[in-house]
């Protein structure tokens, strides 16, 4: 989500680690900016958001893409009429998408935009998930603040310096998992003070608990679940990382800078958007 150009020193190391510890299945080419890559399982499809330019202007050249799950285009120009749209969520039928300080809402059947949902407060809008519940939520990373959209309300979930600029966020089960982008962030060039980490958020309390073994050691920014292991990637560096409690994050494929909000299929897949190549790689885990 950021529009940060990194050093060339990591292009040449990148490609022999991502062939070497991720299986790459498939890449889909020709998207702009590409930020976020969710599953609609329900259609069998991959919804793509495309940021277009600068991520936090309200310029209306952003738009979702649409692949099948072996990675063909399936719509270019599904939804348009957007900003700099970034991570979404599929709750009740309608897919959300976090567009700079609005929510996005798209009828999943139609692909028609139905409703925008302003947020009070808001500055950064970035990953979104949904709960069992139906329960949406969004992260805000330069305020260091979770929103929970219900229905078409949205509220303030938690506020907290502990969140760290709250990058990727994903509801497991009684809890979200959220991938910090670190403390003391520069606006300018995202860098940061101190890396950021992975932190748990109880749904019920809303308690802020740093998952062990895995605080201050990348500037995170998708992060999805599944079963009992953490996939995050840091933008920066294009790494993927794996995580289980108990252990230490572990690298297990690098890109190019500008790795963003990881999908999952839920199984054995990852779906990484690259925001510097324009693409969509498919990883397996198998």
């Amino acid at each position: 989500m950021k529009h940060f150009i990194a050093s060339t020193i990591f292009v040449a190391a990148t490609a022999a680690m991502s062939a070497a510890l991720a299986g790459e299945l498939w890449r889909a080419t020709g998207f702009e900016q590409p930020e976020s890559a969710l599953v609609d399982a329900g259609h069998n499809r991959i919804v793509v958001s495309n940021i277009v330019g600068n991520p936090g202007a309200a310029d209306g050249n952003g738009y979702l893409s649409l692949l099948s799950m072996d990675g063909k285009v399936i719509a270019r120009h599904w939804v348009d009429g957007m900003d700099a749209p970034k991570g979404m969520a599929i709750a009740g039928g309608k897919l959300y998408a976090a567009d700079i300080t609005k929510v996005r809402v798209v009828d999943l059947a139609s692909g028609k935009l139905i409703e925008t949902i302003d947020v009070p407060g808001a500055v950064f809008l970035n990953d979104m998930t949904q709960d069992s519940a139906g329960k949406v939520y969004v992260s805000d990373m330069l305020a260091d603040t979770i929103y929970r959209i219900d229905g078409d309300k949205p509220e303030p979930f938690i506020k907290d310096a502990l969140l760290a600029s709250p990058n990727g966020v994903f509801a497991d089960g009684d809890r979200l998992i959220v991938a910090s982008w670190g403390k003391g962030i520069n606006r300018k060039n995202f860098s940061t003070a101190e890396p950021g980490g992975l932190l748990s958020v109880d749904l019920a309390t809303r308690k802020i608990t740093p998952l062990p073994g895995a605080q201050n050691f990348a500037d995170l920014d998708g992060v999805v679940a599944i079963g009992d292991t953490i996939y995050a990637t840091a933008y920066m560096t294009g790494t993927l990382y794996s995580y289980k409690r108990g252990g230490a994050p572990q690298a297990i494929g690098t890109f190019k800078p500008g790795s963003a909000d990881i999908g999952t299929d839920g199984k054995a897949t990852i779906y990484v958007p690259l925001m510097g190549e324009g693409e969509v790689a498919a990883l397996s885990l198998d």
